[in-house]
């Protein structure tokens, strides 16, 4: 018998210094192969690997080749060739493959995502277990970790043997304290101070909210962003060969501590002499320079001349140039410190879209997305109209992100395809409540909310309460595309009852039955109507004492009352956001009023009006005004029900909500409420300190100011004011906004509250 072994690091070696293998062996043709030594891997496998075949002549290089390419599987620790007369026996060691792998420790990053680093580095469970890409795998781990800050993380993995040659794999992370930046130096600055360019960072040093933003631990990535910042606030304020020199990263012997160096050269500061245009353009050249934001004789900056060559660009893509191609080149007078620009512009080729691809809709429909695009298939490419398609998808309030990219067809220049991908949020909400206090028994209370019922873009509400004091019982379902041309439809039906004796507020009880049908007709892209009927019976029940003003009602209407309400409305959008606006107004005026036949004759009007201008990139200012009034038709009597209230964080802020007024019922002291609302605001929106760029929390001051009145009683010297200071902030359990408000003119008898919030959006 022949034979000769190929142990693994020989065979590596002889391998690697290219040594033949001399065996002592004779060329022979091999009439028959035997695998010897596999448990797991079938004998077909190895065949497909093994290079030599039935029938070959097998001599010493095609043996050492044999070896190798066994060896390269990554299957095996060993491998043996052996010749009995004319059969080739190849003799295999399987390496252990993973029987069970574990991860423990990690409090910095979900489990799933560092199996999904080790899978990525091909080590998961069935798989073979080879120590280089354990080491591996290990290195990609603390480097996921270093780039957390975390520079004393330690990996321990335990290799426990099992039976049928397998391994269980167990890593144990220490991650240890994180590294903090504790200082951030700039050498060379002498317009702007540290601490200024400070501002530009969104690293930071420590502060008192560093827990939360994490912006006080070091990463390669987060630096490299900030440098580019730190350049963009040079260049924006005319410094154009300003640069950054060096950037030094030293970390304290315990591993706690980094310090941030940043040599940077300012230069002089230059301005505009002017601009020409150039390139193909179209016959536009008068209607291009007026998109030009920076002027001669201005202070150059980078941001206004890049929103230029964007403008005209998306000016080129409104003409269907999905490709155009406009840069500035900059022409610079060091002497005089001035700069000149020519914009050269390249159109490209005119194209038009052949086809909309939808992805990531997971359980909304095509059509329900569709039906939002103002960019149409088979026609001309116009950038604005897709700008205000992924718009018109945000604002359905079912995706977190909606993307819409551009991709050309091949062998077709003059077309492109949309991919519209979006990123679906939950858009059903379940409540349910179980209660039991001293004035009640027990209160089971309830809703489902579906904005997106079984993703057609419909949306279904029902509220279930069985408190005795305010029992409620009420179902809503609106179809947002009741016509193809986007009329809504909405039906509510409910049953309301107020037992005003539970809380000791009267001796009275009030239900209210109604149902109620309403449209809405959009007839610009910002511009929407609303009309509505609704018919609802309401009983009055007095006790012994109830107070005066329901009492004057039920002689004047009677204690049972039907009335048929219509309601009109128009609103206007062009708010940059619905959660965090900076720019842009909303406006709403409504009429609501009962038509002829109704027991209580009356009609309410309201208006309100929100606009916000940016004052810089980061601070904005705010205004909202809320006006209402109401009247009651010929001698009727106006129903206390429809009266307005002021006070608290969505009216005036730093008083009781809905506290406000001309005054308080004789019998029970419980605010009266006013026919007319006067309320404005004014607020100062900022950045909350120590946040960086993290637009999710806002801190801001206002002043408030206003209140309600009788018909024909509007008495200025009775507005009350408040003013103070605020956070809202875009929790993942949806927006919240605190304020702390101090009255100015609070009087006898006010009734005050300092600390308030509110869940939800709101002004």
């Amino acid at each position: 018998m022949r034979r000769w072994p190929a142990r693994g690091a020989v065979a590596a070696f002889l391998l690697a210094i290219g040594v033949r293998a001399a065996f002592a062996f004779e060329p022979f043709v091999v009439r028959d192969i035997r695998i010897e030594g596999i448990q797991r891997t079938e004998p077909g496998t190895v065949f497909t690997y093994l290079p030599v075949k039935v029938g070959d002549r097998l001599t010493q290089d095609r043996a050492s080749e044999a070896v190798s390419a066994l060896f390269r599987t990554g299957f095996f620790q060993d491998v043996r060739l052996e010749v009995e007369g004319d059969v080739l026996v190849v003799f295999l060691s399987e390496r252990p493959a993973i029987a069970s792998l574990e991860v423990d420790g990690s409090r910095e990053f979900e489990r799933e995502m560092l199996e999904q680093v080790l899978r990525d580095q091909g080590l998961a469970e069935s798989r073979i277990f080879d120590r280089s890409i354990l080491e591996r795998a290990e290195q990609e781990l603390k480097r996921q970790y270093l780039s957390r800050g975390k520079y004393n993380v330690r990996v321990t993995t335990t290799i426990t043997p099992l039976e049928r040659n397998r391994v269980g794999l167990s890593m144990s992370i220490d991650e240890g304290e994180s590294a903090r930046i504790t200082s951030i130096r700039f050498v060379g600055n002498e317009v702007f101070s540290d601490k200024v360019l400070r501002d530009q960072l969104s690293l930071s040093t420590p502060t008192w909210l560093t827990w939360y933003t994490k912006s006080d631990r070091y990463a390669r990535e987060k630096l490299a962003g900030d440098l580019e910042a730190l350049r963009s606030f040079y260049l924006d304020r005319g410094y154009l060969e300003f640069s950054i020199e060096s950037t030094q990263v030293s970390i304290s012997p315990d591993r706690e501590d980094v310090h941030i160096t940043v040599v940077v050269k300012e230069g002089e500061q230059f301005t505009v002499s002017g601009f020409r245009m150039e390139g193909e353009l179209l016959g536009r050249s008068d209607q291009f320079a007026e998109l030009v934001e920076i002027k001669p004789g201005d202070v150059f900056s980078g941001a206004k001349l890049s929103a230029s060559t964007e403008a005209i660009t998306r000016r080129l893509g409104e003409l269907g140039y999905a490709f155009a191609n406009v840069n500035a080149v900059p022409e610079l007078d060091r002497e005089k410190r001035t700069v000149a620009f020519t914009i050269m512009v390249d159109p490209g080729r005119r194209v038009y879209v052949r086809r909309i691809n939808i992805s990531g809709n997971h359980r909304t429909r095509d059509v329900v997305i569709r039906r939002e695009m103002r960019q149409f298939e088979d026609a001309w490419y116009d950038a604005d109209r897709i700008r205000l398609s992924r718009e018109r998808i945000g604002r359905l309030g079912y995706f977190t992100d909606v993307q819409i990219q551009s991709v050309p067809v091949p062998e077709a220049p003059d077309q492109v395809d949309l991919d519209v991908k979006v990123t679906e949020q939950t858009t059903g909400n379940l409540m349910l409540g179980l209660g039991v206090s001293s004035t009640e028994s027990v209160v089971i209370s309830g809703s489902i909310h579906q904005s997106n019922f079984l993703g057609t873009g419909k949306a279904l509400s029902l509220d279930v309460n069985t408190s005795r004091v305010a029992r409620t019982i009420s179902l809503s379902y609106t179809d947002p595309y009741f016509t193809p041309d986007g009329v809504s439809r909405s039906f509510d039906v409910y049953t309301r009852l107020f037992n005003a004796s539970s809380l000791r507020l009267g001796d009275y009880r009030w239900r209210s039955n109604g149902v109620g049908l309403r449209f809405g007709i959009p007839y610009t892209e910002i511009d929407r109507l609303g009309f509505g009927l609704a018919v609802e019976n309401n009983q009055l029940t007095l006790g012994d004492t109830p107070p005066q003003r329901y009492i004057d009602f039920a002689n004047a209407v009677g204690k049972s009352s039907t009335n048929l309400v219509a309601s009109l409305s128009w609103s206007r959008d062009t708010r940059d956001s619905v959660l965090i606006p900076t720019r842009g107004r909303f406006q709403i005026a409504s009429l609501e009023t009962s038509l002829p036949g109704s027991d209580s004759r009356y009609y309410r009007l309201g208006y309100g009006h929100q606009y916000f201008a940016p004052v810089t990139k980061d601070y904005t200012l705010a205004f909202n005004l809320d006006l209402g009034y109401g009247r009651a038709y010929g001698d009727d009597d106006y129903p206390p029900f429809k009266n307005y209230y002021a006070g608290g964080i969505g009216s005036i802020r730093g008083f009781d909500p809905s506290s406000l007024g001309p005054g308080r019922d004789p019998v029970d002291e419980v605010p009266l409420g006013g026919q007319v609302k006067i309320v404005g605001s004014i607020e100062f929106q900022m950045p909350l300190a120590g946040t960086g760029n993290d637009r999710s929390f806002r801190s801001f001051f206002f002043i408030d100011g206003g209140n309600v009145f009788p018909v024909g009683g509007v008495d200025t010297s009775e507005f009350r004011y408040s003013a103070g200071v605020g956070l809202s902030w875009l929790s993942p359990f949806g927006p919240l906004k605190f304020s702390l408000g101090y009255p100015l003119n609070a009087k006898d008898g006010d009734r005050t509250q300092r600390l308030q919030f509110q869940i939800g959006t709101g002004f």
